[in-house]
C-alpha cells in the first residue's frame, strides 16, 4: 500500500465513524423519553372541569324544579296537557346564521348525524324528549353504540336541548361559544 492511499483512509475512516456516531446520538437523544410536568396545568383543568360540573348540576336541579313547578301548575289550572312551545325557524336561523329544522338534534354541541340517529332509534327523537332524558340515559344509548360512542359527555345535551325546544337561541350560541364548542 501507498502512502497516499493510506493517508486518505486515515483521514476517511474516522470521519466516517464521527458522522455515524452523531447521527446516531441525535437519533437516541430525539427518541428519548421526556419527562414534562404538566401538574399544575392539569390541576386548573380538572377545578375549571369541577366548577363546570357544578354549574351543570345546578343548572339542571333548577331546570327539573321548573319543570315539576309548571307541570304541576298547568295540570291544576286546566287539567289538560301543556301545549307544546312553537317553533321559530326565524329566529333561529337569525341566531345561528344557517337553516336549522325542528326536532334536529344534531344542534346540540357534540351530537352528530351518528348519535342523532342512535337516539332516535332509542326512543328520543325530539329536543323535548332528549330535554326530560337524563343523562344516564344519554350515556346508556351511548355505550350501545361501543367503543367509538362512550367517550362523549352527555352531560350537557339535556339541558341544550331544553335550551333547543324553549326557543332560546341567543342562551344556546352564548353558552357553546362559552364552552369552545365542546373544547375546554
Amino acid at each position: 500500500m501507498n502512502f497516499e492511499t493510506m493517508n486518505i483512509w486515515c483521514w476517511l475512516i474516522p470521519l466516517l465513524v464521527g458522522a455515524i456516531c452523531g447521527i446516531l446520538g441525535y437519533l437516541i437523544g430525539k427518541s428519548g423519553n421526556k419527562t414534562i410536568d404538566n401538574s399544575a396545568e392539569i390541576k386548573v383543568l380538572e377545578d375549571k372541569n369541577a366548577k363546570l360540573k357544578a354549574e351543570l348540576e345546578a343548572c339542571n336541579k333548577k331546570a327539573t324544579t321548573s319543570v315539576n313547578l309548571g307541570a304541576s301548575a298547568a295540570s291544576f289550572a286546566a287539567g289538560a296537557a301543556v301545549a307544546s312551545i312553537p317553533f321559530d325557524a326565524d329566529g333561529a336561523k337569525a341566531i345561528f346564521g344557517k337553516a336549522i329544522k325542528q326536532d334536529d338534534l344534531k344542534v346540540v354541541e357534540g351530537i352528530g348525524p351518528k348519535i342523532e340517529g342512535m337516539f332516535k332509534d332509542a326512543g328520543i327523537k325530539t329536543w323535548k324528549a332528549l330535554s326530560e332524558a337524563s343523562v344516564a340515559d344519554c350515556q346508556k344509548v351511548l355505550d350501545g353504540g361501543g367503543k367509538r360512542y362512550q367517550v362523549h359527555d352527555p352531560a350537557s345535551w339535556p339541558m341544550q336541548a331544553k335550551m333547543c325546544y324553549e326557543g332560546k337561541w341567543k342562551e344556546l350560541l352564548k353558552w357553546q361559544e362559552e364552552h369552545k364548542h365542546g373544547k375546554l
